[in-house]
């Protein structure tokens, strides 16, 4: 009887999305078995990828709407819409890292107004629910953007309004809410546990790979901190230690503090929406995959995910990645695991051809999964 296998990867960053990652995977393994059932479920544990992953299974609608990136700079972006007034933002998508060149890095000046907006929009069409994907920023503003485009004013010493960037929080000495508060139910999906601020929070932990040097990062910190100082005196609300709270440079605080928001996982609110796990269990075989397989993957991320879900259902997995650590509790979690890269190939060619290194990996992998006893010499746990 033909094999029933489910696709489930996450993004290769860099490279593929997750629908795209499906698609190639697919590809590889019709090449190997024609007969196979494939169901394809692209994820994404609320980082980058997580509106496309839930428009894509939801069959939702983009709406692009004029905004700003992180540096007030105008673009378009696009957010997910679904049928039951249910919009899924990804913040990275106007405030991500990858809006920026190298050289435009600045966490001092870095706004997340453009996720604001976006919120903003899908509020006014009447958006009863919003997801907020919260990874791949480029900000370390505590929401204080997003804040400001929804009405919030933060005020100097003066009394008159600041432009609500991190470099100006030195004078920030009020803050004012909006007439209303947001009128739809939102909800920040993260896949980290780093409060605001401290060893573990948004600046120390994320802050360099955003352009901040160790006095920045320092400033940055107390900074936030001063933040959560004012933001518990005038509006009543103290998240600073709230696990997620350090998400996207603090978005995970700003939301909670500025809109009421919960914070949930990112993975597992995805599973619930996608029914991966019903999925799972009528699969024969479960793909998953990511751009890098290593230590972080089995902390919480989405292959990990869609593994612990196998295992719970017995059903076999398998893993693609652009490379795989050398950790071995890698082996535990995944039945094998194969890195898509050849040794030796430079980084620009592996991220350009990944389409095709992934399809050609997934056939001559899943060849021998699905025919072991045509390939007796053993099927490797690793490449």
């Amino acid at each position: 009887m033909a094999p029933r296998l489910l696709i489930a990867p996450d993004k290769f960053k860099g490279s593929l999305t997750a629908p795209g990652a499906a698609a190639a995977i697919a590809r590889g393994i019709t090449t190997a078995r024609p007969d196979a059932t494939l169901v394809s479920m692209p994820i994404a544990d609320g980082g980058e990828g997580t509106a496309e992953a839930i428009c894509a299974a939801l069959g939702g609608r983009w709406i692009t709407v004029p905004v700003s990136d992180p540096l007030g700079r105008p673009i378009a972006a696009r957010y997910a819409w679904l049928e039951n007034k249910v919009a899924v933002i990804d913040m990275s998508e106007t405030s991500g890292l990858w809006r920026l060149s190298i050289a435009e890095r600045d966490p001092l000046h870095a706004s997340t107004f453009g996720t604001g907006q976006l919120i903003a929009d899908a509020i006014r069409r009447g958006a009863s629910k919003i997801l907020v994907g919260l990874g791949g920023s480029a900000t370390n503003d505590g929401g204080i953007g997003m804040a400001a485009a929804l009405g919030y004013e933060f005020l100097g010493r003066d009394g008159k309004r600041l432009k609500a960037v991190p470099a100006n929080l030195t004078d920030l000495a009020g803050i004012k809410a909006p007439g209303a508060p947001p009128r739809a139910t939102i909800i920040g999906l993260c896949d980290v546990q780093n409060p605001l601020t401290g060893e573990r929070g948004a600046s120390r932990t994320y802050g360099p790979q955003k352009g901040a040097d160790p006095q920045t990062v320092k400033w940055l910190d107390d900074h936030l901190g001063r933040l959560a100082d004012i933001v518990a005196r005038d509006l009543h609300r103290e998240f600073r230690a709230t696990p997620g709270a350090g998400a996207a440079g603090g978005l995970g605080f700003g939301l909670l503090s500025f809109c009421g928001a919960t914070l949930r996982p990112g993975f597992e609110t995805l599973a619930e929406i996608l029914q991966l796990e019903k999925a799972i269990a009528t699969s024969d075989f479960v793909i998953t995959g990511e751009g890098r397989i290593d230590a972080q993957t089995l902390e919480g991320k989405g292959p990990a995910g869609v593994a612990a879900l196998a295992r719970k259902h017995g059903k076999p997995v398998t893993a693609f990645a652009g490379s795989v650590t050398d950790d071995p509790r890698i082996a535990t979690v995944f039945d094998h695991v194969f890195a898509i890269t050849p040794p030796g190939l430079p980084l620009d060619e592996a991220l350009r051809d990944a389409p095709q290194l992934l399809e050609n990996c997934a056939a001559g992998a899943m060849a021998k999964i699905l025919f072991p006893h045509e390939h007796s010499q053993g099927m490797p746990r690793g490449i």
